[in-house]
Formats: C-alpha cells, sequence, structure tokens
C-alpha cells in the first residue's frame, strides 16, 4: 500500500450558534455550524408542523362531500378473462 497519500486528519472542535461545543477529527479544521441536534426542532421534540396556508382545510373541504371511488375489483377480473382468453402462439422451429 503506498505512503503518505492520505490527508491529516486532526482533532477538530465542533462550535453550534446554540453554545454546544465537542470535539471530532475531521480534515478541515475547526468546524461552525449553524444547528446541531442539541438545538434542531426534529431531535428536541419541538418540531411543530404548520399549515400556514390552510391546504389541509381547503382539501377537506372540498372533498369532504365526494363520493366513495367504486371499487376496482370488476376492471381487474376483466383483464384477467380477457388475458386468459387469448391463445398463447407458439414460436415455429425450423429443422435442419
Amino acid at each position: 500500500m503506498r505512503e503518505n497519500i492520505h490527508p491529516a486528519y486532526p482533532t477538530a472542535k465542533v462550535h453550534c450558534a446554540c453554545g454546544a461545543t465537542w470535539e471530532t477529527r475531521s480534515t478541515h479544521g475547526d468546524l461552525h455550524l449553524d444547528i446541531c441536534s442539541n438545538c434542531h426542532p426534529f431531535f428536541t421534540g419541538k418540531q411543530k408542523l404548520i399549515d400556514t396556508q390552510g391546504r389541509i382545510d381547503r382539501f377537506k373541504k372540498k372533498y369532504a362531500n365526494a363520493p366513495a371511488a367504486p371499487p376496482r375489483k370488476k376492471a381487474a377480473k376483466a383483464a384477467a378473462a380477457k388475458k386468459a382468453e387469448k391463445p398463447v402462439k407458439k414460436a415455429k422451429t425450423a429443422k435442419a
């Protein structure tokens, strides 16, 4: 294996905007993050799903009185029956 082809991999300090700091290793040196697992809403459990434009309410209102879709079993059975009716053609083989 060739030697001296890998970059230096020293310890680096990671600083988040929330104030959290920890050490890791990096080829780029010190890192400054905007958000980390200590302050991200997904990891802290403070995430809120916001419907800012009322899209969910409009969807529910639009389709509240719509009739249910008919079952599609008949179409599937008809297609299967039609497929079964067609005879399968066999390829002719040439005899030498």
